[in-house]
């Protein structure tokens, strides 16, 4: 039995911090999947994703190597914080623009409303089908807007720690996501059109 596996994430740091080659690769391992996901998700490109995975993991490496990570059990949302300030670098030398058109109609709890799911085979269908078109407009927001989408309903996160992770105000978090919205509204009136 791997004795890595049952280690947290903070033992198996401070296992690498002092000298355990093999910690590491179990970091690698546990985050390889998710952060690479978060990536594609952002850049829809997975060339640069892989570019940016290993630009991350190289920052990680030289935090760790230099012992500037203090533990505090948040192992994750310091990694993400590096992955999101890596992919932030990223856009600003691309000179990327935000997409913000205000709207004062915004109701995020339709997003996960319970009372709108039956559960018959047409209904799983029409879920589906919904699901893909939900994912193909969320690919089409801005960079900013998706990433906020991302950690909050496929990463499960709250917004205090999105706004943690981003280096952002929880208000600015909460307007990207508003702004998220509005722009998703607008892409599915479109298409009703």
């Amino acid at each position: 039995m791997n004795k890595y596996k049952n280690m947290t994430d903070e033992d198996l740091v401070i296992s690498y911090m002092d000298g355990d080659a093999k910690a590491f690769d179990e970091i690698l391992s546990r985050y390889q999947s998710t952060l690479f996901t978060y990536f594609v998700y952002i850049v829809k490109n997975e060339d640069e994703a892989n570019e940016l995975f290993q630009e991350t993991f190289v920052k990680v490496v030289v935090h760790l190597q230099t012992r500037r990570y203090k533990s505090m059990g948040l192992f994750r949302y310091w990694l993400l914080r590096i992955a999101h300030n890596t992919i932030s670098d990223r856009l600003r030398r691309s000179e990327f623009k935000l997409m913000t058109d205000a709207n004062t109609d915004n109701d995020l709890t339709r997003l996960n409303n319970d009372s709108i799911t039956v559960d018959s085979y047409e209904s799983d269908i029409i879920r589906m089908q919904t699901y893909d078109k939900l994912h193909d407009m969320v690919e089409q927001l801005p960079a900013e807007q998706r990433e906020i989408v991302y950690l909050h309903y496929f990463e499960e996160l709250t917004f205090r720690e999105i706004a943690d992770i981003m280096g952002i105000s929880i208000n600015t978090a909460l307007g990207r996501m508003r702004y998220a919205i509005i722009n998703l509204r607008k892409m599915a009136d479109f298409k009703v059109l």
